[in-house]
């Protein structure tokens, strides 16, 4: 059961010898099946946006006192052995945390505005009209040049750039249906479900299928056994097996301690950005093993899974997922008319490559917002929502151009993400007042990384390969390679 990934990947990048280990984790070792207080029940609801409502008991909030080290039990967090351990822009913060540092959740919600749990529909479809806007006016700067250049291999640096452009601008609309999704968009049910449908449709992302692994993703945040994306994989402690540091190693060795490094991050890079999401969808790549080998189009588990009670769509979600179905096969029906029609060139060039561009955006997003060289990740017993939560990062997003116009396209998604971790309720629009008031009433808790986006995402791509248990923390092992990360 700890190799699904490994033996599944290599179906999605069509027969390529590298193992999936390479790529996603976790592989080799499985962490167990890892019971919890909390259960994934049947929902009673069809629809349903936050954990609450996918029937996901959020575990009793750890605040001051309720730690496990009131009868004088050794407190790991701020004694945490650092060696092997590179650093981020958070020069360590992350480790030095203990669980007594965290409060509990009502407790942060009390600091933030009351107003920021209340969506807005009219400002929610104005940040709506700004994104359909933008992205139809380079769809139709694209189909213009069709007119002019065609598509031939001599003009795929043109189709390279305009995809690039357009995908990055149309990731607003992605933000939007996952705004939609977590029911931060409109308190019309009705509306914020049909659009949020609509835009993943034409994305290619199966609206309600997601809405549930991301609403578990959200619950889990950071959590080795049912975390829903980017879990670590564990040191092989079986002299027998092998785990990502030892193919890290392998490449250090073929070409040298830089050439090596670069050589990994390299392939690491493309596989997360390009591979990742369709593999995530389609055999639950990234994902923790307590739920076997997931997929998002087909409701069942592919592989019998660790943790059944922790089944990732589970009762009345078995229907919505087919009910997303319908929504990609009509997306798909009418690519492959289009395809037929005018032939697969124009596609790629109007619609395949900027989506390929979102999908990297997404990944990027999604990685860095959780991942770094010194941010840890929990087993079972020492895992709670707030702890989970607030190891979210946020990140300079608005420093990627002069003007924060990469920001602003979409919706400050990653540098506010913290608040949007702890309340996914909170619209896009109000999530600056309470990452604000975060910050202020929490500042040793709220994790902010000033590195340079590029410079940062080559560093998880080199450095974030495996993790080994230290105290009540999992960290990311770089024995020696730490100049070559930082």
């Amino acid at each position: 059961m700890a190799n699904f990934h490994r033996l599944a990947l290599p179906l999605i990048i069509g027969g390529a010898s590298l193992s999936s280990s390479m790529a996603f984790a976790p592989t080799t070792n499985t962490i167990g099946s890892i019971t919890s207080s909390s259960r994934i029940g049947n929902t009673r609801r069809m629809i349903a946006t936050t954990p609450g409502d996918l029937g996901i008991a959020s575990p009793p909030d750890l605040g001051p006192g309720n730690s496990k080290d009131d009868d004088g039990e050794k407190r790991t967090g701020a004694m945490i052995d650092l060696e092997g351990v590179a650093f981020s822009g958070l020069k360590g913060k992350a480790l030095s945390l203990t669980p007594e540092d965290f409060p509990k959740s009502k407790d942060i919600k009390a600091v933030i505005p009351e107003d920021c749990f209340t969506p807005e529909t009219s400002k929610s479809l104005g940040y709506l009209a700004v994104s359909a806007i933008s992205t139809a006016i380079c769809t139709a700067a694209g189909v213009s040049m069709l007119g002019v250049i065609g598509t031939s291999i001599w003009t795929l640096p043109i189709w390279t750039a305009y995809s690039a452009v357009t995908g990055t601008v149309a990731m607003g609309l992605w933000v939007l249906a996952h705004e939609c999704g977590h029911g931060a968009f409109s308190p019309d049910r009705k509306l914020q479900d049909a659009i949020g449908f609509v835009l993943h449709s034409l994305l290619l992302v199966p609206y309600y299928s997601w809405q549930r692994s991301h609403a578990v993703h959200h619950q889990y945040t950071n959590h080795m056994g049912l975390g829903e994306t980017h879990v670590p994989e564990p040191l092989a402690t079986d002299a027998s097996e092998s785990d990502s540091g030892d193919q890290r190693q392998f490449f250090i060795e073929k070409f040298g301690e830089k050439n090596g490094m670069i050589a990994w991050g390299a392939l690491q890079g493309f596989l997360h950005l390009v591979i990742g999401w369709p593999g995530y969808l389609l055999i639950g790549a990234t994902g923790g093993p307590d739920r076997g080998m997931t997929n998002h189009f087909y409701p069942n588990p592919l592989t019998e899974p660790p943790n059944p009670k922790k089944e990732l769509f589970p009762g009345n979600w078995k229907e919505k997922v087919y009910q997303s179905d319908i929504g990609i096969a009509a997306v798909v029906g009418g690519l492959l008319a289009w395809t037929a029609c005018h032939g697969l060139g124009e596609v790629m060039a109007l619609y395949g490559g900027p989506l390929l561009v979102i999908n990297a955006w997404l990944v990027l997003y999604t990685w860095l917002q959780h991942t770094d060289v010194d941010v840890p990740h929990f087993s079972d017993e020492d895992h709670t929502f707030v702890r989970g939560a607030l190891h979210t990062i946020d990140r300079p997003y608005d420093k990627l151009d002069p003007f924060g116009l990469i920001d602003f396209l979409h919706h400050k998604i990653g540098s506010t993400h913290v608040a949007h971790h702890y309340d996914s309720s909170i619209p896009h629009y109000k999530a600056q007042a309470a990452t604000d008031a975060i910050k202020e009433n929490f500042p040793q808790l709220y994790l902010y990384d000033p590195t340079p986006i590029p410079q940062a995402l080559w560093r998880v791509c080199k450095g974030c390969t495996v993790v080994e248990k230290r105290g009540d923390k999992w960290v990311w092992k770089n024995d020696g390679l730490e100049s070559l990360i930082e």
